[in-house]
């Protein structure tokens, strides 16, 4: 019997684009291991934000290690001022570096109970997962990314405002769009998927439709 080929998935976005909803759907659906790369560098930011003069690399070194997957999913690393540490944070060359080295991992070899993975972040199509079997690019208005931002965060009960959110989102796209290593960008062979008018069920529904054909000609279904 034929083995099946790994499926690799890699989205790249803005923030508040909607493309952590996809990648958490497209997981569930494929079952399939996602890595929210984002929230990687969120975590260092909070390292440094708390405890400054103790951040040193042979401690995030060490941290990185020894990361878990869990870990990623604590809410406190979806507060804006983390935000903008972790777009800061990202822009050094030797923390990529490290940080690129787990995603690496996660991305081709995952757990064998999965059938592939998928991550999403700013330069996963361009440079972590360069041969990935799909790639997307997902973006949207940056007005209807502050508003689904600023809607996220009073859920959380963060005090706010879309006015902050708007200029933190804005901050956060310039940061990312134009620091030296990993910019984020859109790659001639990712797929554009605008959001704006679409609903996260309509969104899906389109990405699976992509992901469908390819994988029945491969003979993953």
């Amino acid at each position: 019997m034929k083995k099946k080929k790994l499926i690799t998935v890699a989205i790249d976005s803005p923030a508040a684009a909607g493309a952590g909803t996809q990648a958490k759907l497209i997981a569930s659906h494929y079952n399939l291991l996602h890595l929210d790369t984002g929230r990687i560098y969120r975590l260092i930011g909070k390292m440094k934000l708390k405890n400054p003069k103790k951040f040193n690399f042979k401690k995030l070194k060490k941290k990185i290690n020894n990361l878990k997957l869990n870990e990623l999913k604590n809410k406190s690393l979806l507060s804006d001022k983390v935000a903008i540490a972790a777009s800061i944070i990202a822009k050094e060359k030797n923390i990529r570096s490290l940080v690129h080295k787990f995603q690496q991992h996660y991305a081709y070899s995952p757990p064998k109970k999965y059938s592939g993975s998928i991550l999403d972040g700013r330069d996963i199509t361009s440079v972590q997962m360069k041969n990935a079997m799909f790639k997307f690019y997902i973006t949207a208005n940056v007005q209807v990314r502050a508003i689904r931002r600023f809607k996220e965060l009073k859920a959380l009960k963060k005090k706010t405002s879309l006015t902050e959110v708007l200029k933190s989102i804005k901050k956060r796209d310039k940061s990312d769009k134009n620091r030296k290593f990993g910019p984020l960008k859109k790659t001639k062979d990712s797929i554009l998927i605008n959001t704006t008018k679409l609903s996260r069920k309509r969104c899906f529904a389109k990405i699976k439709a992509i992901m469908d054909r390819k994988l029945k000609i491969n003979g993953n279904i």
